[in-house]
């Protein structure tokens, strides 16, 4: 509980979690941050296959699955048992919310999809995460983020022009389909509040990459050709490059042509800013070769720090391109608090980027051992199914 003394916004509110690896888990994981019980499902073989994402296994868990699933309980169940596949049947009638990314076609086989469970329970928010979708001719077809990457041309877009296509390192789609969720499960609840019904929330990884690339969507539309692949700039932006330096590697964004202007005094040539081929954002993108000419050989002059503080006197957005380590100690990272040790496993995991009246969501717990909770809940259940209304 927040200092001061008030219940997180989700308190109160029951979630069950068919979640495997990273989309449905991080989905999980933010409502439970939030304060919502998830009580997470598992297989008794092993459970959710991110448990086994490694080396390493701090505390006998993959890291991954650290990171995804605290502030979670966990059950076991057999869903080839009759009797268990019925418990969780009631236990899901129970609860507020039903998130799952099981394979296509699984919860129907089960008896747990979303049509016949909301036919059940009015009340109940059935929020699906699928690969590719639920309709098309993809929609039976299971996919992972980098798949998913591919198919969408999100690996076209990423990457050296002179190289091959690259997947984007973080699970972008993973976790971005994970977001939608919980922003779709945040929606039905309010409307449940107004209506009394729940819903059915649906969406998938590759609706989340189409959704990544509008823009790149929008320029194909207007021109008929998709924006060329970047190393690390932005097409439509100049300067919005990455460069290298004396000693290492600088990025810096003059996203306008104010700080464009303000650009060419950091690096001692004011006079670009008033050339015919560089006065605006328009004439830049015409002209980026000349551009890049000058600045290219300009910027391996200088150090990086040295350059960092030339550029952010003038206030244009800049950055060292930092490895992870030195992301992780960079003093703005440390300032934030982004980083949480977990006592049981002395992991230190990533905290959400997320506060309440300037306060963090609370310390974590951490992730659950396989089955860890079953028969805490199950006890729970037969408490309130037995308890007189």
């Amino acid at each position: 509980m927040h200092k001061d003394k008030r219940a997180l916004p989700l308190a109160g509110i029951k979630v069950v979690e068919m979640g495997q690896n990273l989309a449905g888990p991080f989905c999980g994981q933010v409502l439970g941050a939030l304060g919502a019980d998830v009580v997470k499902i598992e297989r008794p073989d092993g459970g959710d296959d991110c448990r086994g994402w490694g080396p390493p296994f701090p505390g006998g868990m993959g890291t991954a699955f650290q990171v995804m699933n605290p502030n979670k309980r966990s059950v076991t169940l057999d869903v080839t048992i009759a009797e268990d596949r019925q418990w969780l049947q009631d236990f899901i009638g129970a609860s507020d919310v039903l998130i799952h990314n099981m394979r296509p076609g699984v919860m129907k086989k089960i008896g747990l999809d979303g049509e016949r469970l909301r036919g059940l329970y009015p009340r109940l928010v059935y929020a699906g995460i699928s690969g590719f979708g639920s309709v098309g001719p993809l929609k039976d077809r299971p996919g992972y983020d980098a798949v998913v990457q591919a198919l969408a041309g999100v690996f076209y877009q990423n990457g050296d022009p002179a190289s091959r296509p690259s997947r984007v390192g973080p699970s972008v789609l993973d976790f971005g389909s994970g977001m939608w969720a919980v922003i779709g499960i945040l929606a039905a609840l309010r409307q449940r509040d107004q209506t009394g019904e729940g819903s059915l929330v649906d969406t998938s990884l590759l609706e989340t990459a189409m959704c990544l690339l509008g823009p790149a969507m929008a320029t194909f539309s207007a021109t008929g050709k998709a924006p060329a692949r970047q190393r690390a700039g932005i097409a439509k932006v100049v300067l919005f490059e990455a460069f290298e330096t004396a000693d290492s590697e600088i990025i810096f964004a003059a996203a306008n042509d104010r700080l464009f202007a303000k650009l060419a005094l950091a690096v001692g040539m004011p006079q670009l800013s008033a050339d015919a081929r560089f006065k605006t954002n328009a004439d830049r993108q015409g002209n980026k070769g000349a551009l890049m000419d000058i600045f290219t050989p300009l910027m391996k002059t200088r150090t990086t720090a040295d350059w960092l503080a030339r550029i952010e006197a003038q206030g244009v957005p800049c950055s060292e391109i930092n490895t992870l380590e030195k992301a992780i100690q960079h003093p703005q990272a440390q300032a934030l608090g982004m980083g949480e040790v977990i006592a049981e496993t002395g992991l230190r995991i990533s905290k959400l980027p997320l506060r309440f009246d300037g306060e963090r969501l609370p310390t974590a717990r951490h992730a659950p051992r396989l089955g860890e909770h079953t028969a805490e809940v199950k006890a729970e259940a037969a408490g309130e199914k037995n308890r007189t209304p």
